[in-house]
């Protein structure tokens, strides 16, 4: 009967372990990388938008020196594109926003899988425990101190069930948040970018009759 027990613990106990810390590690990614970006991007912007209208070649100079930035990615994949028509100007901003996607919504996956099968995992160490409890009860003999050890061992059986719920929620917590961050991203870079884009029609519209004016 130990020999199982020390089974039925194992199985349960180590992936538990294991998806907690995995769950810790990218949690504390994800923290570092949106408190990382989300202070530098909207001053960048701001800066970039405001210099781009007179100044394009220092708005890209300034670019190029946050390139571990999503956002100025983006607007460098843009504004470097060499005489682009509004057309390819707007193509190359969403094009590029559609490659960065990915990074933002990174370890979605991951924190789906926990959320899910943490559970689940919980829930068999308590069949397992409950198995084991059972097992060693003989209905047959009216001894107290074996009935109040299957007691003892079903309520050490339920134990596995509350982790496996505790890491549920609050990986769900978390991976919730996280997905509210990559919403408003989304919706920051698509504002940021129509903001870039208008300035450059606007540009572009004042040199097309340079452009197209007869040589003498």
């Amino acid at each position: 009967m130990g020999a199982f027990e020390s089974l039925s613990q194992s199985v349960v106990a180590l992936p538990l372990l294991l998806a907690s810390l995995v769950a810790t590690t990218l949690t504390c990614e994800r923290l570092w990388f949106w408190n990382r970006i989300s202070k530098r991007q909207q001053k960048l912007v701001r800066a970039v938008l405001e210099s781009y209208a007179q100044q394009p070649q220092a708005a890209i100079a300034r670019l190029k020196k946050h390139t571990d930035l999503p956002i100025a990615r983006i607007f460098l994949a843009a504004v470097t594109l060499p005489e682009a028509t509004p057309e390819e100007f707007r193509l190359a901003l969403e094009s590029t926003a559609q490659g960065e996607l990915p990074l933002l919504k990174r370890f979605s996956t991951a924190f789906n899988t926990i959320v899910g099968i943490a559970p689940l995992l919980g829930l068999l160490g308590t069949i397992l425990g409950l198995m084991q409890a059972l097992a060693s009860l003989d209905l047959g003999t009216g001894d107290s101190d074996r009935a109040l050890n299957v007691g003892s061992g079903i309520g050490e059986a339920l134990i596995t069930t509350a982790i496996g719920l505790a890491i549920a929620i609050l990986t769900l917590i978390f991976a919730n948040f996280f997905q509210g961050l990559y919403r408003r991203q989304r919706a920051f870079i698509q504002e940021a970018g129509g903001q870039l884009e208008l300035l450059y029609r606007q540009q572009h519209r004042q040199q097309s009759p340079l452009r197209n004016w007869p040589d003498p």
